[in-house]
């Protein structure tokens, strides 16, 4: 018998099916323990989350969203350069720290978009290639 539902004050997404995921949604969900930020990031937040990261006007709001993210979800996003040259924003490594409840197409939706957004305004990608430089500290 599963355990009882924690009383959750805001919309939960719906679990995916079971077995095509490995998001661990359920579990999270039936525990009632562990961070459960990320459940708010129901069908249309998430549509709303990847029109704003597509939406990015510059280096310092995208930095802004991400900040957000890791507040607000709990979703912790990393951008670095590649560990060979970029070329383009297919050299980047966007990687998540893991979470349970966060749903593999999520994490394919959401690099997809900040990749969509640099290649469309490359000045934010410059400026993050920028903030890595050797010499920054200097």
């Amino acid at each position: 018998m599963a355990a009882p539902l924690p009383n959750i004050p805001f919309p939960v997404r719906r679990p995916c099916p079971q077995g095509i995921c490995v998001c661990g949604h359920r579990a999270l969900l039936e525990s009632g323990t562990g961070d459960i930020r990320i459940l708010r990031l129901t069908l249309m937040e998430e549509k709303r989350l990847i029109d704003r990261l597509e939406a990015v006007c510059d280096f310092d709001d995208l930095q802004k969203m991400l900040h957000l993210m890791d507040e607000q979800l709990g979703i912790r996003l990393e951008i670095t350069p590649g560990y060979t040259e970029v070329r383009s924003v297919r050299g980047l490594r966007i990687t998540f720290q893991e979470q349970r409840g966060l749903c593999r197409k999520t994490q394919k939706k959401i690099p997809a978009a900040i990749r969509r957004c640099l290649s469309d305004k490359p000045k934010i990608l410059y400026r993050l290639l920028d903030s890595f430089d050797l010499f920054r500290a200097l």
